[in-house]
């Protein structure tokens, strides 16, 4: 009975793991609740009476907690590379004996007359590798500020989920925003964030069947060769 017990634990817990979020690396909390702004005083006669509503002609870009931004993907990065690396040794010892004295007994003129030694040795290395990444990732995402720095910068993070039958598609990205690089419909291109992190995983069967197992990354991680 308890191993039955603990083979539908363990059957549960990778039903659930299909279906789990996947983890992040971005700036966390990817939203928060804006600011209160102080309480102006009520003036009488205008359009716009709520204190919390910005001016007609307030500049609408994004500079405060709570705002959101949308963010233009435009990553793409191509990068190679190329070594090669070769090398010699070689080195040779001979030597010899010959005896044709004649005071020297004949046995042992006949055993050591003409005896040799040759000692050769060679080693040889050579090495090449190469490799080659070219990475294409094109979008936008609306972010939310998370934070405001000292100097004026924006922390931005946000989410994007995506529901495809089966499965989960998750989008993500947080990175610093200079005001200044913030167009004037309130979008940023994502080379111009600093401290970028971008991230496009998912979840369900399909990812899964794309995944080791757990039991054969046990055996990879614990093999010799």
């Amino acid at each position: 009975m308890k191993a039955l017990a603990l083979l539908a634990a363990a059957l549960l817990s990778g039903c659930a793991s299909i279906y789990s979020t996947p983890p992040t690396a971005v700036h966390q909390p990817m939203s928060v609740r804006p600011e209160l702004r102080a309480q102006a005083v009520p003036a009488t006669g205008s359009i716009f009476q709520n204190a919390q509503a910005r001016p007609l002609f307030e500049d609408r870009r994004a500079r405060n907690i709570g705002d959101i931004i949308t963010i233009n993907l435009v990553e793409r990065n191509t990068a190679s590379k190329s070594a090669n690396a070769a090398a010699g040794r070689s080195s040779g010892l001979s030597a010899g004996i010959t005896l044709t004295a004649p005071n020297i007994p004949s046995v042992a003129t006949n055993k050591l007359n003409g005896a040799g030694l040759d000692i050769g040795l060679d080693s040889d290395f050579t090495g090449q590798g190469a490799a080659a990444a070219n990475n294409v990732f094109n979008g936008t995402i609306s972010v939310t500020v998370i934070d405001v720095y000292p100097n004026g910068n924006l922390l931005v993070s946000g989410e994007k989920l995506v529901a495809i039958n089966q499965g989960n598609e998750y989008i993500r990205f947080s990175g610093v925003i200079n005001p200044v690089s913030v167009s004037s419909a309130n979008t940023v291109q994502s080379t111009q964030v600093a401290d970028a992190r971008i991230e496009y995983r998912g979840s369900g069967f399909i990812d899964e069947a794309n995944s080791m197992g757990w039991l054969q990354r046990f055996f990879v991680a614990i093999s010799p060769f």
